[in-house]
């Protein structure tokens, strides 16, 4: 590779970088060909870019960049491959799925930089799975300002029912005599 292809690459990277909220780095290295085809279909579903990048260029690009990736740089070792999403919990939960259908150790999340948050190592995969998107934060909002209307209109269907109307205006009469 050229310096100027470097440069390009590096150009590229940093761009990508900068575009996205949402940025896994995993360790792929040992799939073989069929299983890498079903991780990077697994990815075109869920709306994931997911790409393999030389280490010493990635770690050019994340110090171009204006973001802070703490200790993400520290995970550069071995092969790297990037996932760019823009539903935060996405590339974990792809990552969680392929693992358990194929039973194998990879892909091994190597860390994730998600909304200015810097994840480092394999053991964050739960957490980051947990990691809700907005259409399910938007959703449990939803419920949550519905529960109150519907105890409203619940109590307001049980009073107006005729059959409680009636027996609260005997008891009514009966206390007055």
């Amino acid at each position: 590779m050229t310096r100027e292809e470097k440069f390009q690459v590096i150009e590229d990277l940093t761009s990508q970088l900068e575009e996205n909220t949402v940025i896994y780095l995993a360790d792929i290295s040992g799939l073989n060909a069929a299983a890498t085809s079903n991780l990077r279909r697994a990815c075109f579903k869920a709306d994931i870019q997911l790409s393999v990048v030389k280490n010493t260029l990635l770690e050019k690009a994340m110090e171009k960049s204006e973001k802070d990736f703490g200790d993400l740089p520290s995970t550069l070792k071995g092969n790297t491959s990037v996932f760019y999403a823009s539903v935060a919990n996405a590339p974990a939960k792809v990552i969680q799925d392929f693992l358990k259908k194929s039973k194998g150790e990879k892909p091994l999340l190597k860390g994730a930089f998600i909304a200015d948050e810097v994840y480092v190592g394999a053991d964050q995969l739960p957490a980051l799975v947990a990691i809700k998107s907005k259409e399910e934060l938007i959703g449990d909002i939803i419920t949550i300002l519905q529960s109150p209307i519907k105890n409203v209109v619940s109590a307001l269907t049980n009073e107006e029912r005729p059959d409680r109307a009636g027996e609260a205006v005997e008891a009514s009469t009966e206390a007055a005599e």
